[in-house]
């Protein structure tokens, strides 16, 4: 029986390939592109890469460094320290 801790999407990410996890985090970007908040696309992208460090890599390779820039920039003060380690 699954854990109460455990998220079914995670779990899920877990079994997909390399290029699923890259395709979907595109699509996630291309989401904040059209008005998905930042936080939603850090946290997102997290969870289906694995880990930060693979989730960061995926948002460098998918947004430009003026587009990283700009949304830490436009980052609640709240939101600011999550959004600079992934796109920073």
């Amino acid at each position: 029986m699954i854990n109460q801790t455990n998220d079914l999407g995670a779990a899920l990410f877990k079994t997909w390939t390399e290029k699923q996890r890259s395709d979907e985090i595109e699509k996630l970007v291309q989401g904040f592109r059209n008005g998905v908040p930042i936080g939603i696309l850090c946290k997102m992208a997290e969870t289906i890469a694995g880990n930060k460090k693979n989730a960061r890599k995926h948002l460098k390779k998918f947004m430009s460094a003026a587009e990283r820039t700009a949304a830490v920039e436009t980052a609640t003060e709240a939101m600011l320290p999550i959004v600079k380690s992934f796109l920073i």
